[in-house]
């Protein structure tokens, strides 16, 4: 594969099955982002409420909390490539049911949140299995490249799917997405089938809370480390979720319908694939703590005028820019601890990574919508991108100490 164009710098195309799984992965997460615009307008059709909006996010999110350590032992115990198989086939049938009773007009939000609850529970099995999958793929040499590939083609979904999700409400109906994310899953199941790799059985783990403690003792001892690790739990507690309220900015604000809030949802797909792609093509950074601190501000700076724009131009450039500062903290953040954490604690300390990062959207969706509800959707995003550039500020001075005491 020396002679396929872009091998050299994105290396992690030279395998046959690592390309047979971004294929996949492109189909079915623009289903994916299909369908999480969708059921996003169709709560907000229903109830017109962002607490409702709000609380179905929380039940997307909320398994994964609950669940998702567990998912890592299953997927130790497991060989990962079957594993897939099986969590892929499952998450056809909430799309489906989602569908049915959208087109027949009978669904209520407590259903849409019901399911969203079972597709998160899902997720929570896939994601460990889909994450450590990789480097079963591509190696040791490679997975790095891989992560950020993979991270491109998850963030370039959000273009493509919120875009046709839009088009798709205003010309088919809400029910078309559902069913046309219910069959992207086969682009996986197919995917998976036609690889070699069926993925390794690896009985490592001591527990789930022995595990996860030790990951957090370790943490403890690396203060740098639980700066990254606290700044990623404020902007999962109060700037993440306010991408589950831009229906109400769609239909309030700008008076856009569900084809601008595709564009408005997409637009921060753009930022986060160019951040991607950047990061992949780029190399290692050398002044990671640096680069963090710049996407940290550039993200709660851009939620915050994004919560004070009236013009719809200028909104699609804020949300953008939030996106390419909020990727970019998040993979440099991974990065960075992937490289510092010695081999026997790297899948613990991940664990907690994905654990604050994952774990707390639920009660920042609860939040969110709670917030949005009493002080109105504009205050909630305002006061959410106010307390994470306080916080981005605060992480930028210690870090900036941290390396003044370094060289002295």
């Amino acid at each position: 594969m020396a002679g396929m164009p872009g091998t050299e710098r994105f290396s992690a195309l030279s395998h046959k099955d690592f390309r047979l799984f971004l294929i996949g992965q492109t189909i079915s997460l623009s289903g994916t982002w299909m369908q999480s615009v969708a059921q996003g307008w169709l709560v907000y059709s229903l109830t017109r409420s962002p607490l409702y909006l709000g609380i179905v996010a929380a039940a997307s999110a909320l398994p994964i909390m609950l669940f998702t350590l567990i998912g890592g032992m299953v997927a130790d115990r497991v060989p990962k490539r079957t594993l897939l198989l099986i969590t892929q086939a499952m998450s056809i049938l909430p799309a489906m049911a989602l569908g049915l009773l959208t087109s027949m007009g009978t669904v209520t939000v407590w259903q849409i949140a019901l399911f969203a609850f079972v597709l998160g529970a899902i997720n929570a099995i896939d994601i460990p299995a889909r994450q450590s999958f990789l480097i079963e793929m591509v190696g040791k040499g490679d997975v790095v490249n891989a992560i950020a590939l993979n991270s491109a083609v998850f963030n370039g979904s959000r273009i493509i799917g919120p875009v046709i999700a839009g088009l798709s409400i205003t010309h088919l109906g809400i029910s078309a997405c559902f069913f046309i994310n219910a069959f992207s899953f086969l682009a996986v199941i197919a995917a998976l089938a036609m690889m070699k790799t069926t993925g390794k059985r690896e009985v490592k783990s001591e527990g789930i809370i022995r595990d996860f403690m030790k990951g957090i003792h370790f943490l403890k001892d690396r203060k740098e480390m639980m700066h990254i690790i606290g700044l990623i739990a404020v902007f999962s507690l109060v700037g993440i979720p306010y991408i589950n309220l831009i229906p109400v900015f769609a239909a309030e604000i700008f008076h856009a319908g569900p084809g601008g809030f595709g564009i408005l949802v997409g637009a921060s797909g753009i930022g986060a694939l160019t951040a991607a792609l950047g990061l992949a093509a780029g190399g290692n950074i050398r002044n990671k703590p640096r680069f963090m601190s710049a996407a940290a501000l550039c993200f709660s700076l851009s939620l915050i005028t994004f919560a004070l724009s009236k013009v719809f131009l200028l909104s699609l450039c804020l949300i953008a820019a939030g996106g390419w500062g909020m990727v970019s903290y998040l993979a440099t953040a991974n990065s960075y601890i992937q490289i510092s954490v010695p081999d026997e604690l790297r899948g613990r300390v991940m664990s907690v990574y994905a654990f604050m990062f994952l774990g707390l959207v639920p009660l920042g969706n609860t939040l969110m919508g709670i917030s949005a509800d009493l002080i109105g959707t504009t205050n909630a995003v305002l006061s959410g991108g106010m307390l994470c550039l306080a916080s981005s500020i605060l992480f930028s001075l210690k870090y900036r100490r941290h390396q003044q005491l370094q060289n002295e």
